[in-house]
């Protein structure tokens, strides 16, 4: 029986596998396409990703391939990010799926077994009778073994304590665990190609809005652009087929001219559809990324949500599985992810509506530039779209720092464990935490980096925040 099957080896997918292999969990990503994707797809790294990979130890193979950019955009109004309060105040450009090479080289590294080709068909409950826990084992892990779920695939059936879908947005799990999907439908479609160009715009990232619909021009690698554009008031069937000659004929009539395109890498589409799963845990079965959440891709959020999901998801699923905290522990991370997931949906309704033609949205983007060239607006703004600003219940993110002994405080984090800093040597009844001398101040700093405890709390809220946390 596997401890965790993983549905799904896109990001989401596949930086949970690299948390859970972390925490000696044995894993197994199952994905239904047979080689990695060759698309682009999403194209660049928010500051909290990044502070993420580094805190994981994971992040100069991304430096290396990415390029920073000092802003990003909100509904296609500039938005500074560098003021933020992160060592990494930017947007890094790097294209999905030099994202998912790099990942599934740390995953298979870390040991992440990944079948591909393999689909998942049917999932059911296994039968009670069937693999009991033998008498003399302990009530934890008697407890984590009841009731697995055993997967159906194309290749077979996989039992397993755990199963995640990181799917996407027409997430087969999901379906098959009942789990509602409301939210609001499409109002417009965009297409966009991967192309070269024979004439191209001057700019490197080119956004323009017109009467007639929006259109970017953006320059993500050399030799090609990612040409994104929607017709005012159109939208596409997901059922009609799209191609290039589609998206060079929708360019004309929004831009006037399709800049020479040629040589078509990726055609794609998407919508302003927004939707959220009901729940992200149903017992044994737990979302992930686009599986729980779909939106416009306004602001680059998607593929950073995602990866924060399993950010926070992974640990928790660590410590069930070993049997070192309660089941109960899994329903935090819908507690603490959901609220973020519907803060992503709101921001790109809203960035959705800014972005539509006419008079009156003119005279909106007036006032909204006007707040967003405002140092504090800025600061919330971005705050927001990067992440940095989560908190979960009393616990915003720690900030990196560097440490006495000349190391940073996310070098400490790379093992995964949570971190007491600076207590006076009293025993602490966990073998999980790691301690941290001459840090100044008292803190319980989770494995994500957020905090679960302060001094200020006193000795006792210690005491009781050790028990879920670590």
């Amino acid at each position: 029986m596997e401890d965790v099957v993983i549905v799904g080896a896109g990001p989401t997918g596949l930086m949970l596998a690299c948390e859970l292999r972390l925490a000696g969990v044995d894993v197994l990503v199952i994905e239904r396409l047979a080689e990695p994707t060759r698309d682009s797809r999403a194209g660049g790294l928010h500051p909290r990703s990044l502070e993420v990979l580094d805190q994981r130890g994971m992040l100069d193979p991304f430096l290396a391939e990415g390029r920073p950019l000092p802003g990003t955009r909100f509904a296609g109004l500039p938005l500074d990010l560098s003021g933020l309060p992160t060592r990494y105040p930017f947007l890094l450009v790097i294209v999905q799926r030099r994202i998912e090479r790099l990942l599934e080289a740390r995953a298979r590294e870390l040991g992440v077994r990944i079948r591909r080709g393999v689909e998942v068909t049917g999932l059911r409950p296994r039968p009670a009778s069937a693999g009991a826990a033998s008498p003399d084992a302990g009530a934890a892990a008697a407890s984590a073994a009841a009731e697995p779920v055993v997967v159906e695939t194309t290749t077979g059936p996989v039992e397993t304590r755990y199963l995640v879908g990181c799917d996407g947005g027409r997430s087969v799990v999901r379906r098959l665990a009942g789990i509602d999907f409301p939210g609001t439908p499409a109002t417009t479609t965009s297409i966009l190609g991967d192309v070269e160009l024979a004439d191209p715009p001057a700019e490197q990232f080119l956004l323009q809005r017109t009467p007639r619909g929006n259109f970017s021009v953006l320059g993500f690698e050399e030799g090609w652009r990612r040409v994104i554009v929607d017709e005012a008031g159109a939208t596409v069937a997901d059922s009609t087929a799209i191609g290039f000659e589609d998206l060079r004929a929708m360019l004309i009539r929004v831009a006037g001219t399709d800049f020479g395109m040629h040589s078509p890498r990726w055609i794609s589409r998407f919508t302003d559809v927004a939707r959220q799963a009901a729940r992200y845990r149903s017992g044994r079965v737990l979302l992930a990324g686009d599986a729980a959440h779909v939106h416009s891709p306004a602001g680059g959020q998607g593929l950073n949500t995602g990866l924060q999901d399993a950010f926070n998801l992974g640990w928790k699923l660590a410590l069930v599985v070993r049997g070192s905290a309660d089941e109960e522990l899994l329903d935090t991370y819908h507690e603490e992810r959901h609220p973020v997931g519907a803060r992503v949906l709101s921001n790109t309704r809203a960035q959705s509506a800014l972005s539509a033609p006419g008079a009156h949205v003119d005279a909106l983007r007036v006032h909204v530039g006007d707040m967003l060239a405002t140092p504090d607006a800025t600061r919330e703004i971005a705050m927001m779209i990067t992440g940095l600003d989560i908190s979960y219940g009393l616990g915003p993110r720690v900030p990196d720092r560097d440490l006495p002994d000349g190391t940073r405080l996310f070098e400490r984090l790379r093992t995964g464990r949570p971190i007491l800093a600076d207590v006076s040597g009293e025993p602490v009844d966990s073998c999980l935490v790691s301690r941290l001398k001459g840090f100044g101040e008292q803190l319980l700093i989770r494995p994500d980096g957020h905090l679960a405890w302060k001094e200020s709390l006193g000795r006792e809220a210690l005491s009781t925040a050790l028990r879920p946390w670590c």
